[in-house]
Formats: structure tokens, C-alpha cells, sequence
């Protein structure tokens, strides 16, 4: 059931005894309907491009493998889960074109289609962080060091993926009435969230690319010829630029369509058209740019990648940041010590002074 689906039975009675079976047509359709109780399309899916959609996104899932093991990014691993996801989504539209009565195949196709343009998204964050690392003089875009961006925009990217999933699953779990209409709103705040989040991080590219145009580029040791021998950072900078511009144009249809209201007089979700051209078509455009322009092909090094500790070094940097915590403590309650001590004897000094002088006197 696709989320539009779900929001058209909000227009039922909340019972479920009160839609209607309908007689399914050639390979299981039912037209979609405000009583259809076995509508599970909001059209009637067609074979053929399912089936091209999933060879072209199946060929970028074989091509970015393949520059993965290339290249060496073992971070590449996020952008083949985007690419393997629209695969499958349309494996499953295919499939589910052909055997339209089976409502896994629609829940399974809509979750996956909604959902792997995510993956991509957070494929251009790890990037940027990365260029960051290898290009930026100060490793630093607006105080923000590149380990922290790219904790935080993953963990943006996650957030936003979690409330699209939740609406995606409260939309395929059939839910009537408000739950129903929640269903639609919560999947556009969490695509809305991934906008926002776009717009922070367009600021930080565009910090970086000032920064990085501005003054020429040295490397750890201020040797500006070692820099020299890196590639030109602009290319990749503007994929990721093209990368998030087709995300946005596919988050702006998304929103279009389910602001547009949930009845049948919605031309948008009527259409499987307006998705192949304004969801399909830019993820595909992305993944071809990420394949031309891999960062594999600029990020080059291991000054490149951020350090990638052992479980063994992980524990003895641990052990050891937990043992400098304890000198610390123990250094400053030593100085602590030190200072009452000699506070101590300065009094008993000046004491003893005042009694001499007092002696004095009485002498």
C-alpha cells in the first residue's frame, strides 16, 4: 500500500466491514477508490519500466562495487545500500505489477522507494567531511572540526530517516482516520527534516569552498607544494552540489504531492509517471554523477580518511585517557595540598613574627 493509498481511506467510515471487495482486473488491479478494500496502487503499475528501472539502478549498484574495491572507500558502502534499494524497490514493483492482490509487494516496493534516496544523502555528508579533512587549511569549516560534521549530518540523516520510516510504516500498517492522516504528515515532516538539514550543510559547503578558493592550501606540515600534488577539490565540490540539488528537487515533488490533498481529484499520485520522472530520473542522476565523479578519484591517501582505531587501540586510548583523568585529578589535589600547606606555614610565620614583636614590646 502506498502512502497516498493509506491516506484515501481516510475518507471511508473507520470500520473496516464497511469497504468493499472489488473483482480484480487483469493481473490482480483494482482501481484505486475511497471503498476498495483490495486497492493497493494508486495506478495501475506497468511492467516494462519497472523492469528498465531496475537494470539501470542495478548497473550503478555493480559500478559503485566495483570503484568501492577500486578505490579503496570502504565508506562507499552507504551509496551502494541507496543504489541496492531502488534495485530491489523495483525488483518488487515488477513483481508486484504482475501480481497486483499481493500487498507485500506494494509495502515492501513503497518503504524501499521512499526511503533509499537517504542513503545517498548521507553517502554526500560522509564526502564533504572527508574533503574537509584533506583540502580545508584548519580542518574546520564555522568551528566545526570535520570528525563533527560528519557525526552530526549522519546522525541528521538517521533522524530524518527514522521519522520517514515511522510514517512509512504507519501508512502500510492500514491505519484509518486521524492515525491515517498522522501517517502522511509524519513522513512529510521527516522529509521536510532532511531538507532543513540540507540547507545547514549547503551553508558549510559553501564556507568551505570561500575558504579553500581564498588563500592557497597547505598540507599538516605548512608545505604548500606538498598540497599542490593533491587534485583540485572544485570537481568533486560541485557533484556534491548536483547530488543535493536532484535530492531537492525529488524532496520538493514529495512534499507537492502529499500537500496536495489525499482525495482522488489529486492528479499526482494518480500518475506513476510523476515519480519515475521526479524521484527515479534524480536518484539516477545522482548516482551517475557519484560514479563519474567517485571520491575516490580526489580523496587520495590515507590522510584522506579519518583514523580507523583497532578494538586493542581503542581500549588503550581509553585506558589511557582514563589514567590522564587520574594523574589530573591527583596532580590538582596535589597543588591543592601544596597551596593550604604553604598558606599553613606562612600564617605560622606571621604568628610568630606578631609574638617576636609582642615580645619586644613587653621587653
Amino acid at each position: 500500500m502506498s502512502l497516498t493509498q493509506a491516506a484515501t481511506r481516510l475518507l471511508r467510515r473507520d470500520d473496516d466491514e464497511d469497504c468493499v471487495w472489488v473483482e480484480p482486473g487483469p493481473n490482480g488491479h483494482v482501481p484505486p477508490s475511497e471503498t476498495a478494500c483490495n486497492s493497493y496502487y494508486n495506478f495501475n503499475p506497468q511492467f516494462a519500466p519497472a523492469v528498465a528501472v531496475a537494470v539501470i539502478f542495478g548497473i550503478f549498484t555493480g559500478i559503485h562495487v566495483v570503484e568501492a574495491f577500486v578505490f579503496k572507500k570502504r565508506y562507499a558502502w552507504v551509496l551502494i545500500m541507496g543504489a541496492l534499494w531502488e534495485t530491489l524497490a523495483f525488483v518488487l514493483h515488477s513483481l508486484g505489477s504482475r501480481d497486483q492482490q499481493n500487498e507485500g509487494y506494494s509495502t515492501s516496493w513503497t518503504l524501499l522507494f521512499l526511503l533509499a534516496p537517504l542513503w545517498i544523502n548521507a553517502f554526500v555528508y560522509m564526502t564533504f567531511a572527508r574533503m574537509v579533512l584533506y583540502w580545508h587549511p584548519e580542518n574546520g569549516v564555522a568551528g566545526l572540526r570535520s570528525v563533527v560534521i560528519a557525526r552530526f549530518f549522519v546522525f541528521a540523516d538517521i533522524l530524518s530517516f527514522v521519522v520517514q520510516l515511522v510514517g512509512g510504516f504507519m501508512a502500510t500498517a492500514q491505519l484509518h482516520g486521524k492515525l491515517g492522516l498522522a501517517a502522511v504528515y509524519v513522513y512529510m515532516a521527516g522529509v521536510g527534516l532532511q531538507q532543513f538539514f540540507i540547507l545547514v550543510f549547503l551553508g558549510l559547503m559553501i564556507a568551505f569552498q570561500r575558504r579553500c578558493s581564498r588563500e592557497p592550501l597547505y598540507d599538516d606540515d605548512g608545505d604548500s607544494d606538498a598540497a599542490a600534488d593533491k587534485p583540485s577539490w572544485r570537481p568533486l565540490l560541485y557533484g556534491l552540489y548536483a547530488v543535493l540539488v536532484f535530492i531537492t528537487i525529488r524532496i520538493i515533488f514529495r512534499l507537492i504531492e502529499y500537500s496536495s490533498g489525499f482525495g482522488l481529484d489529486n492528479p499526482i499520485p494518480l500518475h506513476e509517471e510523476y515519480a519515475y520522472a521526479l524521484d527515479c530520473f534524480p536518484m539516477m542522476a545522482a548516482l551517475l554523477i557519484l560514479a563519474v565523479l567517485h571520491p575516490g578519484r580526489y580523496l587520495r591517501g590515507p590522510e584522506s580518511e579519518f583514523v580507523r582505531l583497532s578494538r586493542k587501540e581503542k581500549k588503550a586510548r581509553k585506558r589511557e585517557k582514563k589514567e590522564a583523568r587520574k594523574a589530573e585529578k591527583e596532580a590538582r589535589k596535589a597543588d591543592r595540598e601544596a597551596r593550604r600547606q604553604a598558606g599553613r606555614e606562612k600564617r605560622s610565620a606571621e604568628q610568630r613574627a606578631t609574638d617576636e614583636a609582642n615580645s619586644s614590646l613587653l621587653a
